[in-house]
């Protein structure tokens, strides 16, 4: 059974910094590419931010420069390293992986975890 655990999320000025982490189990970590993605009041689902098995990485442009992904796969964790937000940031995030051969995310998703960016 796939787990995605999200955490470090909470309230930040703008301009602050906060980490996120994603502890997944049920899957062989280090073989799939894993994903940042934010879901905002009255929008979509957003992908942030990807890591590949290669670990190289992806962003979206709204967060290219400010957001910085990366994995362990001793601890089977991803993490969202935030720095520079914006009131725009403010969601809840949740990790994701993708299979390898398919190409396609997972099923399921976790709590998610909120980050609100508010003065």
């Amino acid at each position: 059974q796939v787990q995605l655990v999200e955490s470090g999320g909470g309230l930040v000025q703008p301009g602050g910094s906060l980490r996120l982490s994603c502890a997944a189990s049920g899957i062989i970590f280090s073989a799939y590419t894993m994903g940042w993605f934010r879901l905002a009041p009255g929008k979509q689902r957003e992908l942030v931010a990807s890591i590949f098995v290669s670990g190289s990485t992806s962003y979206a442009d709204s967060v290219k420069g400010r957001f910085t992904i990366s994995r362990d796969n001793v601890r089977n964790t991803v993490y969202l390293q935030m720095n520079s937000l914006k009131p725009e940031d403010t969601a809840v995030y949740y990790c994701n992986a993708r299979r390898p051969l398919t190409m396609k995310w997972l099923d399921d998703w976790g709590q998610g975890t909120q980050v609100t960016v508010s003065s």
